[in-house]
């Protein structure tokens, strides 16, 4: 992937809007403390990775990017944090792990399985299969951002996580498993278990081993928990994309076209 997109997007993209946001409250009358907010979303990955046996991250852990794509979105949370305190700018960062859900793109690990697997299509998974993630449900994660824009403290971090570690492959066997249930394969496919289609390919680099988040913080402070386990959201994930084959058509009609 060209890392050029991910340097225009997430550190001069980030630095324009923190620019119009210091010109606009120039001239704006704030007439209550939480009028405006620059709610900064950005990602676990900033952290770098972790071993199996280390501490989840937490919002002191020290930046180690491993990637063009992390780098440039630490640099962009650098960034939000020098106009808090430059320009006193009310910035808010939020560090998140995997999301999944339903209208995610095709091009998502998650939705990459569903999707090639009811096509009948190789699933490929990177390396051995046993790189972990926290894996957080998209309705959970706006709960969580919801509350801390209306009691977050500014300036501050908040870390956003599913406690949901799995390693790669331990999701794709859940999803297949799941495909079998909810639709069951012909007698006359090349394959009688959706598992099957699991194929292992060259990793990719700089493909981090580890990544898991302490949301210790935002329990305690905004007394923020997550309504999904990553069961039951899965289950709503896997669902959506069986009954709305029409958005995956368009959508990946869309990728091909750009």
């Amino acid at each position: 992937i060209n890392p050029n997109e991910f340097i225009r997007t997430n550190i001069i993209g980030t630095f324009n809007l923190l620019k119009c946001a210091v010109k606009y409250l120039e001239n704006k009358n704030i007439r209550k403390k939480r009028d405006f907010i620059f709610l900064h979303i950005s990602t676990d990955e900033v952290f770098g990775e972790l071993n199996f046996e280390d501490e989840p991250f937490n919002e002191e852990s020290r930046y180690a990017p491993n990637s063009p794509y992390s780098a440039s979105k630490a640099s962009s949370d650098h960034l939000v944090r020098s106009f808090n305190r430059t320009y006193k700018l009310p910035t808010i960062i939020t560090n998140c792990s995997n999301n999944y859900g339903p209208y995610q793109s095709t091009e998502k690990f998650i939705p990459l399985i569903i999707n090639r697997a009811i096509n009948l299509k190789d699933i490929p998974i990177y390396g051995d299969g046993l790189n972990i993630r926290d894996w957080l449900f998209v309705e959970d994660h706006c709960s969580a951002l919801r509350l801390i824009i209306e009691n977050g403290q500014i300036g501050e971090t908040y870390n956003i996580g599913g406690d949901n570690e799995k390693t790669n492959i331990e999701v794709a066997h859940i999803i297949c498993n799941l495909l079998d249930k909810l639709k069951p394969l012909e007698n006359d496919n090349k394959v009688q278990k959706y598992q099957e289609l699991i194929t292992f390919i060259k990793d990719r680099p700089g493909h981090d081993r580890r990544y898991a988040i302490n949301t210790k913080k935002l329990k305690k402070e905004l007394n923020w928990y997550t309504k999904e386990s990553f069961y039951s959201g899965i289950d709503k994930t896997v669902k959506w994309y069986l009954e709305n084959h029409d958005w995956i058509k368009k959508f990946n009609e869309k990728i091909t076209l750009n």
